[in-house]
């Protein structure tokens, strides 16, 4: 799967270990940015990684900040992301099989490493059910 990847300074040690766990299960990951734990504005790089989902170029994102939240807020202004914090293993459940979320957001400050990677990995395998839910993500891309 093809998947980007992005972080603020404060989700940057997380991105970087589940950036390479993907790589080691065969995923096609773009980072796009921080490179580093200095401060920095996170707009500047959750918004490229949500354009490249967007437009296509990417299956799935995942985005890491503190709590998720400045990620999920910045990745859902553009138009055709369904972006979900995430902080268990239900939320990423469901966020894929009710809403068909296509990017991911994770708070590096509120849940273990350990946690973090189960919910990617389980988000990631888990398919949209469509059904009675389809035609609700598709009012949300009405809008």
């Amino acid at each position: 799967m093809k998947i980007a990847i992005a972080s603020d300074h404060s989700g940057f040690k997380y991105k970087e270990q589940i950036k390479t766990v993907l790589k080691e299960q065969g995923h096609e990951v773009k980072d796009f940015g921080t490179r580093s734990a200095e401060a920095c504005d996170y707009p500047d790089y959750i918004r490229p990684a949500a354009e490249a989902v967007a437009t296509g170029k990417f299956e799935r994102g995942v985005v890491l900040s503190g709590t998720g939240n400045s990620g999920a807020i910045v990745a859902n202004k553009m138009a055709g992301i369904r972006c979900a914090v995430c902080w268990d293993l239900r939320s990423a459940k469901f966020s894929r099989e009710n809403n068909d979320a296509n990017m991911l957001a994770v708070g590096e400050r509120m849940i273990s490493i350990e946690e973090a990677l189960e919910i990617v990995d389980l988000w990631l395998k888990t398919a949209f059910a469509g059904g009675r839910h389809k035609p609700r993500v598709e009012k949300i891309e009405k809008r």
